[in-house]
């Protein structure tokens, strides 16, 4: 018997989600454990897989459209199963066949699906749906000219005087004022002005999660910083001793010794809660990784217990998702450091924003020659400027000194780190 494919909660809290794309044609039959569709959710994308065999009889939420989790995105019945009568089954089921309004989305977002029916997008610039609201117009009746069918500013102003050319001339109700923006002031008198010029780029839903994230987390976290300076000459070397096929980078050996520094600082390894201050069992670390979409931060687990080599394999399994877009909500999930390293782009220190909910995020500058005091002599040494962004809530400043003095200790010695 036929029955409904609902959106499933693929991420905590999560209200809603986007089908990204369909893994098998409408009509197509599946086994059990076959991929059916992908979610995308603020932070990644889910591949949803089959519970048991059947048919994918009628698709009702396509590629790009935004679902309520729960709401109805396709119907699927028996491997032998045939309907003859969509609709009909659709009634059945409690599905209604007229959509419902949907709300217009901004620019670059995705619509809102209401009911089971997809809906296409309208692209209009912000200026535009703001002129349209107030000169009374509905932006599904305009059409547009900007890039890709956008409807842009020249778009309404025409709507509206085609709309005053066709209204008699003794109309009692004057238009609807339309708010337009002035023209710039000319540079200098005599100069005729110069319009700003800019590309409208909209935003995603990663680069909206980034922005409410931090947002949140400077809005919410009280952030204090330390930083230190470290001779890295030891461990450059090691790093060279240990490349070899393992390709081990520095980036792997810092991530191996934030984990052992929260061994011996184990006040480090919590996260705030509003109800509590978690202490974590194992350290997991989170690693930035930059993709054509914005920042990831993959976590790897039990980072105390593995290899440095194995910390590195996983460290390039995790880079190779980020940028295929292939994360998993798991994959995301956990930790209560994340290790953001600009050092291979010649940035020699920066300070970071944490990651809610973790409770500190070490920002790794470049290693490089740096002339040093060294027992009273002018030195030539290899160092590298950490700095730790800690949430004042969980963790003191004494406790970040101790930990930072540690993370020091062993990047200077890091033979501790393989220990």
């Amino acid at each position: 018997m036929a029955e409904l494919l609902n959106m499933p909660a693929v991420a905590a809290a999560s209200a809603d989600a986007v089908v990204s794309n369909w893994c098998i044609d409408e009509g197509a039959t599946f086994r059990e454990g076959d991929p059916l569709v992908v979610i995308e959710t603020e932070k990644a994308q889910v591949e949803i897989t089959a519970e048991a065999e059947g048919r994918l009889l009628k698709i009702l939420a396509g590629a790009s459209v935004q679902a309520e989790v729960g709401n109805p995105i396709a119907v699927v019945g028996g491997v032998d199963e045939e309907v003859s009568d969509v609709d009909a089954e659709l009634a059945r089921l409690g599905v209604g066949q007229a959509p419902e309004p949907v709300e217009e989305a901004p620019a670059g977002e995705v619509p809102r699906q209401r009911s089971a029916a997809a809906t296409e997008r309208i692209f209009a610039s912000p200026l535009a749906r703001k002129l349209a609201k107030e000169a009374g117009l509905r932006l599904g009746d305009l059409h547009g000219t900007g890039p890709g069918g956008r409807i842009v500013r020249k778009d309404v102003m025409a709507a509206v005087a085609a709309r005053e050319n066709a209204e008699p001339a003794g109309r009692l109700t004057p238009p609807a004022p339309v708010a337009v923006a002035p023209e710039p002031e000319p540079a200098s008198p005599g100069l005729p002005a110069v319009p700003a010029e800019f590309d409208e780029v909209p935003h995603t839903r990663m680069r909206r999660a980034i922005a409410a994230r931090l947002t949140e987390s400077k809005r919410d976290a009280p952030h204090f910083y330390v930083r230190a300076r470290c001779f890295a000459d030891r461990l450059t070397g090691l790093r060279a001793e240990l490349g070899g096929s393992e390709q081990v980078s520095v980036n792997d050996l810092v991530v191996k010794a934030v984990a052992k520094a929260h061994e011996l600082v184990p006040d480090m390894n919590v996260v705030w809660t509003p109800e509590s201050v978690h202490r974590l069992a194992n350290v997991d670390v989170a690693v930035a990784v930059a993709t054509d979409g914005g920042l990831a931060t993959p976590v790897i687990r039990d980072c105390a217990g593995k290899s440095v080599s194995a910390i590195a394999a996983e460290i390039r399994e995790q880079a190779r998702k980020a940028r295929d877009g292939a994360l998993t909500q798991r994959d995301l999930k956990g930790g209560s450091i994340t290790v953001s390293n600009l050092g291979m782009f010649g940035v020699e220190e920066f300070a970071a924003i944490i990651n809610p909910p973790q409770s500190a995020i070490l920002a790794v500058g470049a290693v490089r020659d740096d002339v040093v005091a060294v027992d009273g002599e002018v030195a030539i040494r290899k160092t590298m400027t950490v700095t730790l962004s800690v949430d004042h809530r969980p963790v003191d400043g004494v406790v970040a000194a101790r930990w930072l003095a540690e993370f020091r200790t062993l990047v200077e010695n890091p033979l501790r780190i393989l220990a």
